[in-house]
């Protein structure tokens, strides 16, 4: 699957070497490994040698359907250059803030068009001694622009010899001493790589041999004076040797250098079927391709010339582009929500508009009226007080015609057969729940007296009586009668 596979690019002028390894971290699986080269002619143009690259590149992968998530790339050692610089500072964060003006007072040259990466080698009371390597702005931009073409993006870009170390340590046995030294040759090019117990990183030397120069005298120049620089404390003790060409003789070495020195098998460890590097034209090569890779899966600071110049952004993009497309869709979906809910509310709305329309048009007789002050249970107390009330009024001691309501009603209907002799007129009739009060005017006082005189005989109770002569001539009255209890 594309997300379990890392590709590491080790980049030259004249040709690359591309490895796809497990993303898990372990270079024993192989996906597949291949390399390609320019043809021996060619102008000396390195945007159209590194765009050539990259599409040779891009075609290798995608023949041999090599799938893989993120890429890395080391870079060819006559691409770069290693210095030695001092800094005054043991942090890591100061150390990259002034690593390039320290770089500069080194070299005692402008390095405005080149890129820096470091390492700590060692520190000190006096400050830390770096590995600084520099890298021309002008190779990096045409490198990364070819790749960045075909869609391979690397998150890293680092020396050869920082690939190679990380693969040499990653794949050294256990038994391996603590304090060796390895050589390896490749066609024309030689690599240095060192340890011992007190260093924080491997001692790093690249150097070129060309190809008709005796290696085993080019190597007992060059071991006893890399073995003094790597740690004059702690003295190489073993030497491991890896000629590409086989010409050198460690026996012979051994005697020369006065310390054991042995051949050891470089890919051996991760290539033991032989039809694994069948495609690839040097195992050194290989060795640095598999170590770019192995970058990926290593956690901490490296030596990435890309933290210096256009810094990798793959990643971040991805994510931006993940987040800007998710950010789309819920929009659109709470949209296309907030619709479904609106025209649901909607709906109901108007259908309880045109139940309320009929309820106020067909059922208002049994409509609520608005919430009584107090609440329900002050209503249910009022409506009690005024069942009592009427229930007083209506029986205040008896049923029937002894009731007031009875009583009342054979009053007036003594008022009604008396009206044509009385010229009685009756203005108003008001019940309590103590008396019933009835007022009204006659034709003269002796009528109203007369009628006084019948609603004494109906034996209403007490009644209590005012009269007054009006101007017109008629006689008012009112009579209020107290039943008794």
């Amino acid at each position: 699957m594309e997300g379990q596979n890392y590709l590491g690019i080790y980049i030259a002028k004249d040709g690359a070497t591309v490895v796809c390894i497990d993303a898990r971290g372990k270079p024993k699986d192989i996906a597949g490994c291949f390399s390609v080269s320019l043809a021996e002619q060619r102008e000396q143009n390195i945007a159209a040698d590194m765009s050539e690259l990259a599409r040779l590149i891009a075609q290798g992968c995608a023949e041999r359907q090599l799938l893989f998530s993120d890429a890395a790339v080391a870079l060819d050692c006559s691409l770069f250059m290693q210095h030695s610089v001092h800094s005054e500072f043991n942090d890591n964060r100061q150390i990259a803030q002034t690593v390039r003006f320290d770089t500069e007072e080194a070299l005692s040259t402008d390095i405005s068009d080149v890129a820096v990466a470091c390492e700590i080698s060692s520190t000190g009371d006096t400050g830390s001694e770096l590995n600084v390597f520099t890298a021309p702005r002008e190779v990096l931009s045409a490198l990364l622009l070819a790749l960045q073409g075909h869609n391979i993006d690397p998150i890293t870009v680092e020396p050869d010899i920082n690939s190679l170390s990380r693969f040499i340590l990653e794949t050294a046995s256990a038994d391996e001493d603590s304090n060796c030294l390895f050589s390896i040759l490749s066609r024309v090019r030689g690599y240095f790589v060192g340890r011992t117990e007190s260093m924080q990183t491997p001692a790093k030397r690249t150097f070129l041999i060309h190809p008709t120069q005796n290696r085993f005298d080019l190597l007992a120049r060059q071991i006893p004076a890399t073995a003094a620089l790597i740690a004059a404390d702690q003295p190489i003790s073993s030497l491991r040797v890896f000629d590409s060409t086989g010409s050198v003789d460690c026996h012979r070495l051994s005697d020369k250098l006065g310390f054991q020195a042995a051949e050891f098998d470089l890919a051996g460890p991760v290539a033991s079927d032989a039809t694994t590097l069948s495609d690839c034209d040097d195992t050194v090569e290989f060795a640095a391709a598999c170590g770019a890779a192995l970058a990926l899966s290593q956690k901490g600071q490296g030596v990435n010339f890309r933290d210096d110049f256009m810094p990798y952004k793959g990643r971040k993009l991805r994510l931006q582009k993940t987040l800007k497309f998710m950010s789309i869709s819920v929009t659109i979906l709470l949209i296309a929500l907030g619709t479904y809910v609106t025209a649901l509310l909607l709906q109901m709305n108007n259908y309880r508009g045109r139940l309320r329309d009929n309820f106020e048009r067909d059922y208002s007789a049994v409509m609520t009226g608005s919430m009584p002050r107090g609440g329900i249970k002050s209503g249910v107390r009022s409506l009690g007080g005024e069942l009592r009330r009427t229930r007083n009024i209506v029986v205040p001691g008896g049923q029937g015609e002894q009731s007031v309501l009875g009583k009342l009603t054979l009053v007036l209907e003594a008022f009604n057969k008396s009206t044509s002799r009385t010229g009685l007129s009756i203005d108003s009739v008001t019940v309590t729940d103590r008396s019933v009060t009835i007022a009204g005017s006659t034709s003269s006082r002796g009528n109203t007296l007369k009628l006084r005189n019948a609603v004494k005989a109906m034996n209403l109770g007490n009644v209590q009586e005012r009269l007054e002569r009006d101007p017109t001539g008629r006689d008012n009255f009112k009579f209020t009668i107290m039943p008794e209890k």
